[in-house]
C-alpha cells in the first residue's frame, strides 16, 4: 500500500499528478461540546445536538453532533491538507455522505482519503474528474463519516511556448 502524504505540507496538484490508490491524512481536530451544540443551534437544532440531558432519551443516548458539523469539520481538515487540493481549490461536482456512528464531544476526528478514480472529461480536456473516499475517523480508530466525492482537478496547461 503507498504512503498517505503528508498533511503537514499541503501541496497543489494537477490531474495528471494523481493516480488511483493514493492517500492522504489530514490533521486531527478535537470535537467541543459547546461548539458542536452552537453548530446545531443555527444549522440542525433538534435535541439529541443541542440538549445533553434531553439527548439521553433518543435514538443516540447522548449527545451527538450534527451529521452536518462533522461533514463540516472534515471538509475544513480535507482543505487543510488532508486532501489532494487542485489548482484553483478543491471543487466538488456532487457526493455522497453516510454516517455509520454519531461523533461524540471530545472525539478527535481525522479524515484518511484515498483516489478511487481518474477520468479526463470528454468533453473539456482541461480537467479531468477524480472520485475520493474520505473516511473521518476518531481517536479510537472509529469511522463516523465517509465522503465520496467526484472532484473536479484541472489538467496540467501546455508548457508556454
Amino acid at each position: 500500500m503507498a504512503q498517505p502524504e503528508s498533511a503537514a505540507k499541503p501541496a497543489t496538484y494537477y490531474f495528471e499528478d494523481l493516480h488511483v490508490g493514493q492517500r492522504f491524512v489530514s490533521r486531527s481536530q478535537a470535537m467541543d461540546a459547546t461548539r458542536m451544540k452552537a453548530f446545531a443551534s443555527e444549522f440542525d437544532p433538534q435535541p439529541f445536538h443541542v440538549d445533553e440531558v434531553a439527548a439521553q432519551d433518543t435514538f443516540f443516548n447522548g449527545l451527538a453532533a450534527s451529521g452536518w458539523h462533522t461533514a463540516a469539520v472534515t471538509m475544513r481538515l480535507l482543505v487543510d491538507g488532508g486532501a489532494p487540493a487542485a489548482v484553483g481549490g478543491i471543487i466538488g461536482a456532487g457526493g455522497e455522505i453516510v454516517w455509520p456512528q454519531p461523533t461524540r464531544a471530545g472525539d478527535v476526528l481525522t479524515v484518511e482519503s484515498e483516489v478511487l478514480t481518474l477520468r479526463v472529461s470528454r468533453t473539456k480536456p482541461d480537467r479531468g474528474l477524480v472520485t475520493l473516499r474520505s473516511e473521518t475517523k476518531n481517536q479510537r480508530g472509529e469511522v463516523v463519516q465517509i465522503f465520496t466525492a467526484k472532484l473536479v482537478v484541472p489538467t496540467r496547461p501546455p508548457a508556454a511556448a
